[in-house]
């Protein structure tokens, strides 16, 4: 049984790191065409007030999703059959959709909330759950098919200012 145990703990920790390596290597990817290759860089000044004001910023938006993601999660509870039985899709894509949709919002809160005292003190750590964030929520648009193109637009520019204030950031 212990043999199982170990072999259990060492895919999980071989799984970690191969997701850490891929996170590590689009991170890399990323910096090098948001910053090095970049057309143009930020004022530093103009970086000084992203970092300045993002902390606030999340925590008003995270205070103003919080009521719409619980009006979302009792919509989809409620219209979610209404949906199925008026053949929308069979109740699977529209539900579907909704439940990813949600459960990515709650995530992607979680983690900018999370990052908040990181940003205020200007950690790494902090700029990084922010990059995580950004990924959530691009996936989330993509398996959820809603808006590919915008969630793709949305990330690059995204990603392109993160990837900008990111010297800003340290351990």
């Amino acid at each position: 049984m212990s043999e199982n145990t170990q072999n259990d703990s060492g895919q999980k920790a071989q799984a970690k790191s191969g997701v850490t390596g891929i996170l590590s290597q689009l991170e890399a990817i990323l910096d090098e065409y948001m910053v090095q290759k970049a057309p143009f860089a930020l004022p530093h000044e103009v970086k000084e007030f992203i970092a300045n004001v993002s902390p606030y910023l999340i925590i008003i938006l995270a205070i103003m999703a919080l009521p719409i993601i619980f009006a979302a999660l009792g919509l989809t509870a409620m219209l979610s059959p209404f949906a199925m039985m008026g053949g929308y899709g069979y109740g699977f894509s529209w539900g579907f959709g909704a439940i990813i949709g949600l459960a990515v919002s709650v995530i992607t809160v979680i983690m900018e909330v999370m990052a908040v005292p990181g940003l205020f003190k200007r950690t790494a750590g902090a700029w990084r759950l922010l990059f995580y964030a950004s990924i959530v929520s691009l996936i989330g648009t993509i398996v959820s098919f809603s808006g590919i193109i915008g969630g793709l637009i949305g990330a690059v520019i995204g990603w392109y200012i993160l990837f900008q204030v990111k010297e800003l950031y340290k351990n």
